[in-house]
């Protein structure tokens, strides 16, 4: 199992994620930005404006989440 922070992917406070991949890393980064957005965290919309705004750009959010992925593989796992 990894962790990873809600920072470390893409998005605005310390909270750990631990997960055995990166997909199921992801989904649990992405119902924390939901729970996030329906509180209106203003760090947190702000970090969801960025990512929007990688995804305007050829193939901004596909290398993102490649590099990501990359990064997932690359850690230890944690206890």
């Amino acid at each position: 199992m990894k962790t990873m922070t809600c920072k470390q992917l893409g998005g605005a406070c310390d909270m750990e994620f631990s997960a055995n991949t990166f997909e199921e890393i992801a989904e649990l980064s992405k119902k924390h930005g939901m729970e996030m957005f329906q509180k209106k965290d203003g760090a947190h919309l702000k970090a969801m404006e960025e990512m929007q705004n990688l995804m305007q750009t050829p193939n901004g959010m596909q290398n993102w989440f490649e590099n990501k992925r990359k990064e997932f593989a690359t850690m230890p796992d944690s206890e």
